[in-house]
């Protein structure tokens, strides 16, 4: 195992349990708690919720909760952690 490997796998033990912000190419946003990932990038999401866009005229639309998701690497453009959260036990929910 390379040193990359292991400081990768480092870091996503350290995101386990996290609340995690990730952005899709289409445009929805989705929040929950990192679960795990495999080789494909894809990320499993606990408790999570998904947020639209907002629509031209500017309303907002109110958020899904999705509950376990799985996010295809192919479509997630950016990744968030809130370093601060204590996982998905928080009554208030994730971040």
């Amino acid at each position: 195992v390379t040193l990359l490997v292991q400081a990768s796998r480092e870091r996503l033990q350290q995101w386990l349990n996290k609340s995690m912000k990730i952005e899709m190419s289409d445009g929805r946003t989705l929040i929950g708690t990192f679960l795990c990932t495999d080789r494909d990038q894809n990320v499993i999401l606990g408790s999570c919720s998904e947020f639209l866009k907002p629509e031209e005229n500017g309303t907002t639309v109110e958020p899904r909760i999705l509950g376990l998701a799985m996010v295809p690497g192919q479509h997630i453009m950016s990744i968030h952690i809130d370093d601060t959260s204590q996982g998905y036990c928080d009554s208030k929910g994730p971040l």
